[in-house]
């Protein structure tokens, strides 16, 4: 995207669509450039808006909202004072409600378009809190010596720059609202050139800060960080290298967990674990998962891609058998872990990379009745062409990206012969474009 000789007279544009990340989609509509797309932040579908171009390409441009000539009835006011700059959450300026509909409008289109599959049912929107909901994420954090100030914050719109917070909504309120004290900490280090990042984890009890640093910290700098982590309740871990060298400014530290009380589980993990952002949304997606998949005692399910074991263990506790299977070995031993302290001994894990080719491994010649799993963005469907479905009673497949699973719900549909009975999305992110969804398939009927 160049970014040079841009004309930066304002003009109107009537928006007619929101695009995938969130911003309005317009076409230009006089001069040699008519028809021209263009991609507007700031702006809703229906609208008609004044704009500044930011961009240009080929194929489209770039331009952001100056001023909001006609608004949409689903426009309201977005709570966050950092809203416009920073990229953390872009859709505040859409009603909640509007957001979700999105979300399953971008769902169903993508199963359409890449899948050419249509689900049966479409299932009710999984919604939970809009506000404070994220326990995990990564603040950058970079000095300026120009403004003589470090900057602590997710990144800006234009990605180049990290956005000067001062609170943040979407974080969990122990954090979000100490957004300013948490940079202020860091602008006082003698090493605070040499952080370049602050990465966050919170599970029931405790809130976990862990950063980054280039160079080891001065004795002043560590009492500085323990005194900042007494002040404001949190743990602070100290990350000096790769995964291997975090570890805790001061111990002993406490352990990390939070409970699905519906199930008595208990998950521990550390502080650069995979959970899911959105605790309340996950327990209210485990529950769905569970409904659809509608475990027996008698059932032998297959969780793939099971990290620390967040479905596997609500699983073992109505199935018969549950195994896991993912690709941190690290997560494994923490899933067999959580299996074995909350007393489940009809769970069992392996390691193993679902990208590659699997022959020979022990897990994958059982026989099983039920498939669920909640893949990466990259999907699964070097998984799935490997596996026996034949056996299988009914998938529920989980997804971050519904690019990949509509690219896999094409496959199984369309190739494998199975049907889509239903899907639709998932809110783990309110106020942003991410679209979390959940489908279920079922198996081709016999003699067919």
């Amino acid at each position: 995207m160049s970014r040079n000789r841009i004309d930066r007279t304002p003009f109107e544009v009537r928006i007619t669509d929101l695009s995938h990340d969130g911003r309005g989609v317009a076409r230009r509509e006089e001069g040699v450039h008519a028809g021209k797309a263009i991609f507007v932040s700031g702006a809703l579908p229906g609208e008609r808006v004044m704009v500044e171009q930011t961009g240009k390409s080929r194929h489209f441009d770039e331009a952001r909202t100056l001023d909001v000539l006609e608004a949409s009835p689903d426009r309201v006011e977005p709570r966050c004072p950092h809203f416009g700059t920073c990229s953390g959450c872009v859709l505040q300026h859409l009603d909640a409600g509007a957001q979700i509909a999105l979300k399953q409008q971008v769902l169903l289109e993508n199963l359409e378009r890449i899948g050419h599959v249509t689900p049966k049912q479409v299932l009710p929107a999984l919604t939970g809190s809009a506000w404070g909901y994220r326990r995990k994420g990564r603040f950058s954090v970079k000095r300026v010596e120009k403004k003589d100030k470090t900057l602590v914050g997710f990144r800006e719109t234009d990605p180049r720059f990290v956005a000067d917070l001062r609170e943040c909504h979407t974080v969990v309120p122990q954090l979000g609202m100490k957004v300013a004290a948490l940079s202020t900490l860091v602008d006082s280090l003698d090493g605070r050139a040499d952080i370049p990042q602050i990465e966050f984890i919170a599970g029931d009890q405790d809130v976990v800060l862990v950063f980054r640093h280039l160079q080891p910290l001065s004795d002043n700098d560590q009492a500085a960080l323990a005194a900042f982590a007494v002040e404001h309740g949190f743990t602070i871990f100290l990350q000096p290298g790769g995964l291997s060298s975090v570890h805790p400014l001061q111990e002993p530290a406490p352990e990390l967990s939070f409970a699905l009380p519906e199930w008595n589980v208990e998950l521990a993990f550390r502080p650069l674990d995979f959970i899911q952002v959105n605790g309340d949304l996950n327990r209210g997606m485990i529950a769905l998962a569970l409904e659809l998949l509608d475990p027996q005692a008698d059932d032998h399910i297959l969780d793939l891609f099971c990290g620390l074991g967040n479905f596997t263990l609500p699983l073992a506790r109505v199935a018969g058998r549950v195994t896991g299977v993912e690709g941190d070995a690290g997560l494994v031993q923490r899933a067999r872990d959580n299996a074995q302290r909350n007393g489940l001994a009809n769970a069992d894990f392996h390691a193993a990379d679902l990208s590659v080719e699997l022959r020979g491994q022990p897990w994958l010649k059982q026989p099983y009745t039920k498939l669920l799993l909640d893949p990466p963005r990259s999907g699964a469907i070097e998984v799935l062409k490997q596996l026996p479905l034949d056996g299988l009673e009914r998938i529920v497949y989980v997804s971050c990206h519904p690019g990949s699973l509509a690219r896999d719900a094409g496959w199984l549909v369309n190739e494998a012969g199975w049907t889509l009975q239903s899907a639709g999305a998932m809110d783990m992110f309110p106020q942003t474009a991410h679209v979390e969804s959940i489908a279920v398939f079922t198996p081709p009927k016999k003699g067919k």
